[in-house]
């Protein structure tokens, strides 16, 4: 996945592909990971952490899929390995940020900003409004600020997030 003058960081080859059933046990564990630290006051077993885990991943995949039909569900895959998901919507006038989410260990190496400077060139060449929903106490909230992203509106807990056309061009 490239965009022009976007490019991965060095000697880091980023794809995607269409995500597959036997994608399921890699995307619950992916999502498991990026809720684990809420649960960590939780007065549950490990066990009860993980049974909770995986009844909100599948709701939130249903909810998915009944949301945004038209979804490209992707894998991204970092030097061949599997290492996170990006889903993405295309709607009137702007490209929804579904989901974007990369394993702890490919975190802090350029590969979510590579991803994320290579939508904001994608929607700029269509003349497309680049969107998401954050949820307000999300560390990335602050990353999605950095790449231009600004509150349109707020529904708690999420803010809805857009990156204005006036911002489209690549930083």
């Amino acid at each position: 996945m490239s965009h022009g003058a976007v490019r991965p960081p060095a000697g880091i080859a980023v794809d995607l592909r269409p995500e597959t059933a036997a994608d399921r046990p890699f995307l619950l564990e992916l999502y498991a990971s990026t809720r684990w630290a809420e649960l960590r006051a939780a007065p549950w077993t490990d066990v009860q952490k993980r049974a909770f885990l995986d009844m909100q991943f599948q709701a939130q995949a249903t909810h998915y899929r009944a949301t945004y039909e038209n979804a490209r569900w992707d894998v991204v895959t970092v030097n061949g390995a599997t290492a996170g998901r990006l889903y993405l919507c295309c709607m009137p006038g702007q490209l929804r940020i579904v989901d974007i989410s990369l394993q702890p260990e490919y975190h802090g190496l350029g590969i979510g900003t590579y991803l994320m400077r290579s939508l904001i060139a994608s929607a700029a060449t269509e003349g497309l409004r680049l969107s998401v929903h954050v949820e307000q106490a999300n560390p990335a909230l602050r990353w999605y600020e950095r790449l231009g992203f600004e509150v349109v509106d707020v529904r708690t807990p999420y803010l809805y997030m857009e990156r204005p056309p006036s911002a489209l061009e690549v930083t």
